[in-house]
């Protein structure tokens, strides 16, 4: 069942986003070499509480028994997603790193993610980055109330393959807002399943996870972190977006 937000959901949603958006910035600028991704977190924890946020990572899934540990995901190189912060995962030169970070505030989830460059990285490398944030965007433009949601998910697809880059097939994006993950979920590839049409209210977290080579992903013995199957790179960017009558706004950008 897809939740159309009230006015005053979004106003929430609308305020939290941009305080998150503000977060990852910070966060993006202490990105460096040497840092471990336990610092990180930390300071995103740090951030997110002065703001009057609530972390929504830190504890998800203690129902199985195994809640992570984070308040974000700390994920390097081929890591794809949920990579668990730690003290020994230290940054080095060259490195691609992925934050994904959720926070409540006033109610209300928004869920964003971002890849940043530690130093240098290869020229492979910043393609990976340009054509993923590209390709949301893309997505992004292609939203619209009384639209159809395929039509973000083939532009993703279209996109990322004329750069010969692949599509994360087993992970997808998801609505947001009253709870970390709602309907509808959202391939970032064309799918057979049934399509949704688009509806003013709908909040969205849109996020294409991108792999220089094949899309096909293992599980790490963590059981969390999920790292591409041939060992080479991928990247992550994500936004939490509010369907209007009138097009779309992005909610985790300043």
């Amino acid at each position: 069942m897809i939740i159309i937000k009230s006015e005053k959901e979004i106003a929430a949603m609308r305020a939290g986003g941009k305080i998150l958006a503000r977060i990852m910035e910070e966060l993006g600028a202490s990105v460096a070499p040497g840092k471990n991704t336990w610092e990180i977190d930390a300071l995103a924890e740090k951030l997110i509480m002065k703001a009057g946020g609530e972390p929504v990572f830190k504890g998800y899934g203690k129902e199985s028994g195994r809640p992570f540990p984070g308040t974000i995901c700390a994920s390097i190189n081929s890591e794809i997603v949920h990579g668990i912060p730690s003290k020994d995962r230290l940054l080095q030169e060259g490195d691609i790193f992925k934050i994904d970070i959720g926070m409540r505030y006033q109610g209300m989830i928004t869920d964003m993610a971002r890849t940043w460059a530690v130093g240098q990285i290869s020229p492979e490398a910043q393609k990976l980055l340009d054509v993923t944030r590209e390709c949301l965007d893309a997505g992004i433009r292609k939203l619209r109330a009384k639209g159809q949601l395929s039509k973000y998910s083939g532009a993703v697809q279209d996109y990322v393959e004329g750069f010969g880059f692949s599509v994360v097939r087993d992970l997808v994006g998801h609505g947001v807002g009253k709870k970390l993950h709602e309907d509808p979920f959202i391939p970032n590839y064309k799918s057979k399943e049934q399509d949704v049409k688009l509806k003013a209210g709908m909040t969205l977290a849109l996020e294409p996870m991108i792999n220089v080579g094949t899309y096909e992903m293992k599980l790490a013995p963590d059981g969390w972190t999920y790292a591409t199957r041939d060992g080479k790179l991928s990247a992550h960017f994500e936004d939490t977006v509010v369907i209007l009558l009138d097009g779309v706004e992005i909610l985790t950008r300043i």
